[in-house]
């Protein structure tokens, strides 16, 4: 592959990292600072279509999630039901497409019935956002891996067919905040030339603008793709 003579970020990945140090900061419980998280993504949603990206990928939920306390994990699972019932009719609006990645299906069966209610009503948008649901990229692999040997061959190209991103544009830009510098099993895959920014702002203080200077520090990168 040669060097891509297009600077402009198609699709763009997010780990929203610092939630919690965000609330402790302020003394608050950490539950507030999801809460703020959960701002921090609708006003970002909101901006995509100004910025030119075809695809926002969100890392919502691990399948290392479920390591967390239990009253946590109900509240960030109270949360999605919130999210989803408010702002699906302005996704709607607003020419978005709904994408979930990961074993979603495991979650609380009145989760599932709304996502693929919302994975349904959104299905004509141009602006995809993929949430990132019980995911783990390793699993996805593993899966991929799976389902290219059942179709008859294993190789790089029929794996990344199988992979829960094979409709999606190649991932250009990964992004984590709070100043963690690592990949935490998200997109091992799709990062393989993606370009990454970590930036020590804590996720509920992410916003549009800070993505748009995302974006111009991605334009002025020149990828190689392991050429010269």
């Amino acid at each position: 592959m040669g060097e891509d003579s297009d600077s402009r970020a198609r699709h763009v990945a997010i780990i929203m990292d610092g939630n919690g140090r965000w609330a402790r900061q302020r003394g608050l419980p950490r539950a507030m600072g999801h809460r703020r998280g959960v701002e921090a993504v609708r006003n970002l949603v909101r901006s995509v279509k100004g910025l030119g990206i075809e695809c926002l990928t969100l890392y919502a939920f691990s399948s290392e999630n479920w390591k967390r306390p239990e009253d946590e994990v109900s509240d960030l699972m109270q949360l999605m039901r919130r999210f989803i019932r408010s702002d699906l009719p302005e996704f709607v609006a607003n020419d978005v497409r709904l994408k979930i990645i990961g074993d979603y299906k495991a979650l609380a069966p009145d989760i599932v019935e709304m996502l693929e209610n919302a994975l349904e009503r959104t299905s004509k948008g141009s602006h995809v956002l993929a949430v990132a649901l019980n995911y783990g990229s390793q699993q996805e692999i593993a899966r991929a891996a799976t389902a290219a040997a059942a179709a008859g061959e294993i190789n790089a190209e029929t794996i990344a067919a199988h992979l829960d991103t094979a409709d999606l544009p190649p991932l250009d830009l990964l992004i984590r905040t709070s100043g963690e510098v690592r990949l935490s099993n998200f997109l091992l895959w799709q990062c393989a030339y993606a370009e990454m920014i970590f930036t020590e702002v804590l996720w509920p203080d992410f916003t549009p603008d800070h993505l748009r200077r995302a974006l111009d520090q991605f334009s002025a990168r020149e990828r190689r793709y392991g050429g010269r």
